[in-house]
């Protein structure tokens, strides 16, 4: 069955990952279940934590690859910035050179007689300066011109790494408080008796299923990680998200996927559920933005790892995965 959720705060743009940190609080700030707590509603409530949860790692991904993507360009600005500087520093003979000529007897340094007031007034004050050619109000311009424009690069993308290391240390926090909450909710459902809705356990398999040389290489990687760790944030090789376990997998097939759900759905063709392959890439939750992804392995079954209180897995898409499918996305 394929879900068709209503349109949800977190999930219709991926600039929005983040933001579902804060909306997690509707569920993690509930706190303990109470004693009379039925098994239907600590399983409704570990279904909904579940999802939850899955939603915060892939937020977590996403402030993880803007932190990334913010440092490099903090990295790449402080490296163009020390090149205009050297260039800059190239200029300063020629300035100081003009500098002497309009003020003949004069001690000032040149920067200080430059750079007294703000660039814009100290440029104004040396195109006043009748007896200066055009040419050297030019040097005097592009010298200003330089120094502002790669200061001020420089201070963007400071305030940019800055904002994005704090979104990340956020999206971090609210991940660590789903994990605990997951955790205590699948201790009450055990308590009740309840068993966790998504195992999806069944005695098929995908093994047997026929399929190409490529998707084959993808299927036998993904079942050889079974039984490791998912990890937060996890692309190997010792511990695995869900997309870092799709990601890791598709490359032994010379297939490069991007690193999160949210951009994974885009990354092949579209298949409805009933036509899908072993190989394909199936998600949940949200159609719009996903944040769980699967690979098929066959049969009715998925290989994937959903939360850190369980290892990587090949489970049954019957009852609680189908239930929340979205979307199907064929890549190779």
């Amino acid at each position: 069955m394929t879900r068709n959720p209503e349109t949800r705060t977190c999930g219709a743009r991926r600039s929005a990952a983040v933001g579902c940190v804060a909306a997690g609080a509707l569920l993690l700030s509930s706190g303990a279940a109470l004693a009379d707590t039925t098994v239907a509603e600590a399983r409704e409530r570990y279904e909904a934590l579940q999802e939850e949860l899955s939603a915060l790692n892939e937020a977590y991904n996403q402030a993880e690859e803007d932190h990334a993507a913010a440092e490099a360009e903090l990295a790449d600005v402080e490296e163009r910035l020390e090149e205009a500087q050297e260039e800059l520093d190239s200029m300063s003979g020629d300035v100081g050179r003009i500098v002497r000529t309009a003020y003949t007897g004069q001690t000032h340094e040149p920067l200080t007689v430059l750079f007294e007031g703000d660039p814009d007034a100290s440029l104004q004050s040396i195109a006043d300066l009748n007896f200066l050619s055009e040419g050297q109000q030019g040097v005097l311009g592009d010298y200003i011109t330089e120094f502002e424009h790669a200061e001020l690069l420089h201070g963007e993308a400071g305030r940019a790494e800055t904002e994005a290391a704090q979104a990340l240390e956020e999206a971090e926090a609210a991940q660590a408080a789903g994990a605990t909450a997951l955790d205590e909710q699948a201790e009450l459902l055990e308590e009740l008796g309840g068993t966790d809705p998504t195992a999806g356990t069944s005695s098929a398999s995908g093994a047997d299923v026929a399929v190409s040389g490529d998707v084959q290489a993808v299927l036998d990687f993904a079942r050889a990680q079974v039984g490791k760790p998912y990890q937060w944030g996890g692309t190997g090789p010792d511990a695995y998200d869900c997309s870092g376990l799709v990601q890791a997998a598709w490359a032994q097939a010379g297939v490069s996927l991007p690193r999160t759900t949210y951009d994974q759905v885009n990354a092949g063709t579209r298949v409805s559920r009933d036509q899908v392959r072993p190989g394909d890439l199936l998600f949940f939750y949200d159609e719009a933005a996903p944040s769980h992804v699967g690979l098929y392995s066959g049969n009715g079954m998925m290989i994937h790892g959903s939360n850190p209180d369980k290892p990587l897995e090949e489970v049954a898409l019957a009852d609680y995965w189908d239930g929340v499918f979205t979307a199907a996305v064929r890549v190779g």
